[in-house]
């Protein structure tokens, strides 16, 4: 793991360089201007953090909780500030220990997302990664309206080399599903990952096709441990916020997988989605390759967000 983490933290230096530029510079700029902790510090402060796409909500927990520790501490001088918002950003996006318990039972996951948000690709890099991990990883291909998503998860499970239950375009995804999860009983599966249809514009037919889709499950495999991540396109910032609303308005989300981090100046949107909606960010994406997605560690993406330029 090691090497592996190291990589990737290095990856997600780089991938956040936009997101530093707006955010971190900006932050530290105050830090350096200002001589002493007033008002206009704080003002400047949401500012910069309110531009960064962390929202009006994230924003002002995360300046209540840095006022408080200035208090506590009795801090004087703004440079001071910095591990301390580096500290209260970090608090607005803690992900709890169970996040990834669903690798450790017989699980069905379900990934929604609109389309042409990398949802397609995250069950391929996930069943991947679970797959490396010794898991017997088996994909369900239930975004039937797209003959594209079926083509690409075949894909990817052909090259991850798991097992995958297919229909043609246009059949019901329930019934794809009803296959996957009978396959995934026989078979002794231990992860089942499903890729369902993300059609937003039209809410009341998601809605019904979630409700089906979760009908057959819990009907057939009432056993299983349930995993519902929405996917959001991390580069459309507020309005990534808007979809994973919205999404949690048809299903019972259990968490979000972030992707596209890179090379986007919107990445304060990690810290917003969690705290705005109460849902953790459980992975985010900085790339095309399979370990470009990774469990988020909070700790890290704020650390790599204020690295120093060297």
């Amino acid at each position: 793991m090691g090497e592996n983490k190291t990589g990737f933290f290095g990856r997600l230096v780089q991938g956040l360089s936009k997101t530093r530029n707006s955010i971190a510079n900006g932050i530290d700029a105050i830090f350096s201007g200002f001589s002493s902790i007033d008002e206009d510090f704080y003002e400047e402060l949401e500012e910069t953090l309110i531009m960064a796409d962390l929202g009006i909500n994230t924003t002002t927990a995360i300046l209540d909780n840095l006022r408080q520790k200035v208090k506590d501490n009795k801090i004087k001088d703004p440079s001071e500030c910095r591990q301390l918002l580096i500290n209260s950003m970090m608090e607005q996006m803690k992900v709890g220990e169970t996040a990834y318990e669903f690798e450790h039972k017989k699980s069905v996951v379900l990934l929604i997302g609109v389309n042409g948000v990398g949802k397609t690709t995250s069950v391929g890099k996930l069943a991947g990664q679970l797959k490396d991990q010794g898991k017997k990883v088996m994909v369900a291909a239930a975004d039937t309206f797209r003959a594209a998503a079926i083509e690409q998860l075949t894909e990817w499970a052909h090259r991850a080399n798991v097992d995958i239950i297919a229909q043609k375009e246009g059949s019901d995804p329930a019934a794809v599903i009803y296959d996957a999860v009978v396959a995934a009983k026989s078979r002794n599966v231990d992860v089942l990952i499903c890729d369902t249809a993300g059609r937003l514009h039209n809410k009341k037919n998601l809605m019904e096709e979630l409700k089906k889709v979760n009908r057959v499950i819990e009907r057939e495999y009432p056993q299983a441990y349930r995993e519902t991540l929405v996917v959001l396109d991390g580069t459309t910032g507020q309005n990534a916020l808007a979809q994973a609303k919205e999404f949690n308005e048809v299903a019972d989300l259990t968490g979000i997988i972030l992707t596209k981090l890179d090379g986007t100046a919107k990445g304060g949107i990690a810290i917003a989605i969690q705290s705005e909606l109460n849902i953790p960010v459980k992975y985010i994406g900085i790339g095309e390759k399979i370990d470009d997605l990774q469990k988020f560690n909070a700790k890290d993406f704020v650390n790599a967000l204020f690295q120093k330029n060297e």
